[in-house]
């Protein structure tokens, strides 16, 4: 098992996002997933990322507040506890429109050559 601890946790830069302080939870560190990492943003109103793709899928879960997800137009908003993945190569945009922080856990793969 490998435990990390939230207060060890270290921010990131994600590419494409705005208002956002991203933390990794787990990844990229001796141990730990091999095949994933698990990222906790906490989007500020106004805040978000994109529009963008990237070759690999992500998973997303609303933990507080709410998040606008954007593709071909349509608008979804998610809510506590809604998720939803969003696959490979498809152009997402995602915008915090609440006056609330939003907290969101986001799932990714490695990137294709990347090895723990």
């Amino acid at each position: 098992m490998h435990v990390k601890r939230f207060a060890d946790a270290k921010p990131y830069d994600a590419p494409n996002h705005r208002g956002v302080v991203g933390l990794r939870l787990q990844g990229f560190e001796p141990g730990g997933p091999t095949n994933q990492w698990l990222g906790y943003s906490q989007f500020l109103p106004g805040g978000g990322a994109g529009p963008d793709s990237t070759p690999f899928e992500k998973i997303y879960l609303v933990l507080e507040g709410r998040m606008t997800v954007i593709i071909d137009g349509k608008e979804t908003v998610l809510s506590p506890m809604d998720s939803c993945t969003i696959p490979p190569n498809e152009i997402r945009e995602i915008v915090n429109r609440e006056n609330d922080i939003c907290k969101m856990l986001v799932v990714i793969p490695y990137p294709p050559g990347v090895k723990p």
